[in-house]
């Protein structure tokens, strides 16, 4: 008899086709259609002490190197929010933001949270245009950071 998960206890892991995007105070609640890039990497330090008995190199932790987040939304009318973000950017001056990645169960509560400190749009690109084609508009926009931070919902 297959495994119904109505035994007490039983985990099933989380789908991730429900998720929205904060920006900030007036872009709450977006909806995306795809979210990716969410990687954390850290570099290795090499290093051998010159007394070592051993004939190799000791390996630790270095700096930590986050990827910068790519976001496909649709295009709605009169919505130029993106453009107008990449617009605030000028020489040396950037509008940096904390953008957080929610993960939403069925119910709409936050069962996972991803949050991107110091983040700002590096790329826009729109949507391509044919007219053979019966596709919604995506634009895509790269978002860099400087932090990831993962948080579980309550």
């Amino acid at each position: 008899m297959a495994d119904d998960g109505s035994k007490q206890g039983a985990t099933w892991p989380l789908p991730k086709f429900r998720f929205e995007v904060d920006f900030g105070t007036q872009l709450k609640g977006i909806a995306f259609q795809e979210v990716s890039g969410m990687d954390k990497e850290v570099q290795v330090i090499e290093y051998r002490h010159s007394n070592s008995a051993l004939f190799s190199t000791i390996k630790m932790p270095g700096i930590a190197k986050y990827s910068n987040v790519t976001m496909k939304r649709g295009v709605f009318v009169n919505d130029n929010t993106f453009w107008a973000w990449m617009d605030e950017i000028k020489m040396n001056t950037i509008a940096r933001r904390t953008v957080l990645i929610k993960l939403l169960d069925e119910a709409g509560a936050v069962t996972m949270q991803w949050q991107l400190n110091n983040a700002w749009p590096t790329k826009i690109t729109g949507t391509d245009l044919k007219s053979d084609s019966n596709e919604v508009a995506v634009d895509t926009i790269e978002i860099a950071h400087e932090q990831l931070i993962i948080t579980n919902g309550s």
